[in-house]
Parts: C-alpha cells; structure tokens; sequence
C-alpha cells in the first residue's frame, strides 16, 4: 500500500492509511534459524499435545535441550497462529469490535454433501521460513474443495479460497470456521452473507466444534509437510497441491466406507433436508 516513489510523502500515506509512520520504514527480516527450529518442534508438540500452553511447553522443550522461555514461545505461538485448547469462561462474549457468529452446528445430523463446509488456516514449517495453509472442507465428504498457500496470515487468501470453492461447487447451506480475525472480518463475511449463507463459528477453544479441519491438517502435516524440507514457497505450494489432490482422489476414508472424498462428493446425496 506505501508507494515510496510517490510525490504524496511516506508520512502523510502513512496518516493517509491510519499506520504507523514507523512502520513505512521497516524492513522485514528472516526469522532466524533457531527460531524456525523451535517453531517446527512446537507445531509438532501442538499437534500431540493441543492442551498444552506456553509453560508446559517451555518444560517440554527444555527437556529436549531447547534453552527458551515462556514469552518465546509465546510470542512463536501467536506468530503460528496457535494456541493451548480449553474451555474458557464467557467463551461466547462478543467484542464489539469483532463481532462473532453462534455455533450451528450442535446436534445437526450433517450427511449430505455441500451442505456444511468448513474453513481453517495452519501453519506449515519450509527448510527457511514457513508458509499458512488455508483450506476449504466439505464435511460431510470430507473433501478438499480448494485450498491456498500464503506467506501472510490475512483475510486475502481466505477470500479467495471461499470465492474459488463457491464457483467451483456452488454456495453450501452454512460455513464454520474459527473465530479468528481472517473470518471474522467484513471482507469475508461479506462474501458469505452475499450469497444467504449462514455463519458458524466454533466456542473459543473449543477444537471439536471443527473436528474434521483439525483431522485433515494431522493428516496432512504428518503425511507430507513433515516429511518434506521445501525449499521455497513454489516448492511449499506445488508439493502441498498434490498431497491434497492425493487426499481427495486416492486416499480411501473408513468413515466413508473406504471410499475417497471425491467418490463421497458424487455419491452423498445433495439438497435441502
């Protein structure tokens, strides 16, 4: 949005966009080795152990010869987009200025294809850096509708995963997603109440509101991204691609009755209960 060779003074577009004028100036540096290092361990730890916050984690890591604090991992948790799972009290307050939707999805009998979809962002860990995932599931098929690969954790790429999704398959009856600021904001909301489709957000916390999401990124993690160093973001995106092409064309679901999500997709009946 900073136009340095623009005649407007990078201080008065900083005003102009409601930023800091320090931050015109900054120059973003790599996150340091160690760093990535400890990132890596911490998604893996998440993963097995997704009760666990900053403290007990701290005790796992040092145990493993990791000489870090509590705020590090903190701070490495909250740039991972992560964080310990637990019922909180007032879970369901609204911030009025980040207004989230009600849970739709409790004792909701959910088997019928491109009725309920659900929408998720991880973290996935490259050879230098790492890359957020965000990906477009059908619940009832488990498939994969759409995904994208992003180096920034912003609404864009939710947008747009949703928007590629709707023309590919049409508008589902409701769409959950977590609470997170890339789903709660006006951009994507915007795109879903366009279309009369109705808002579901999972409780604060509360990771089997979006079980099969939770499931697919296990799933993907352990079976691809773990097992793979990429080098760059292309390489991130094209090997990630294939996996989910994998996941939905050839990888056979006991809960579907060992078919795959595209044969559940064709053959899970479609349309209003």
């Amino acid at each position: 949005m900073i136009d340095r060779d623009h005649e407007v003074s990078l201080t008065r577009q900083a005003e102009l966009l409601g930023i800091s004028r320090g931050s015109a100036y900054y120059a973003p540096r790599p996150v340091p080795e160690s760093d990535l290092k400890l990132m890596r361990r911490i998604d893996e730890l998440h993963l097995e152990h997704p009760f666990m916050g900053a403290r007990r984690l701290r005790d796992l890591l040092n145990r493993e010869g990791f000489p870090v604090g509590r705020r590090h991992v903190s701070t490495l948790m909250e740039r991972m987009g992560i964080e310990a799972l637990y019922p909180r009290p007032d879970a369901s307050r609204r911030h009025p200025a980040h207004p989230v939707h009600p849970y739709l999805l409790l004792g909701l009998t959910i088997d019928r294809a491109n009725f309920v979809w659900a929408m998720d962002i991880t973290y996935a860990p490259m050879a230098k850096g790492f890359v957020c995932l965000c990906a477009v599931l059908d619940w009832a098929s488990r498939k994969v509708l759409t995904h994208r690969v992003s180096i920034t954790v912003d609404a864009g790429f939710c947008v747009e995963a949703l928007e590629d999704a709707l023309r590919r398959y049409g508008p589902p009856e409701i769409v959950n997603t977590d609470q997170g600021a890339q789903f709660t904001g006006a951009e994507f909301i915007e795109v879903l109440t366009r279309r009369g489709i109705r808002i579901s957000m999972d409780g604060k916390g509360s990771w089997r509101d979006n079980v099969f999401v939770e499931r697919f990124w296990r799933t993907v993690k352990y079976e691809e991204v773990y097992l793979k160093a990429y080098d760059s973001v292309r390489q991130a995106r094209e090997s990630i691609g294939c996996f989910i092409k994998f996941y939905s064309s050839r990888r056979p679901h006991a809960s579907l009755d060992r078919m795959t999500p595209d044969e559940g997709l064709l053959q899970i009946p479609t349309g209003s209960s």
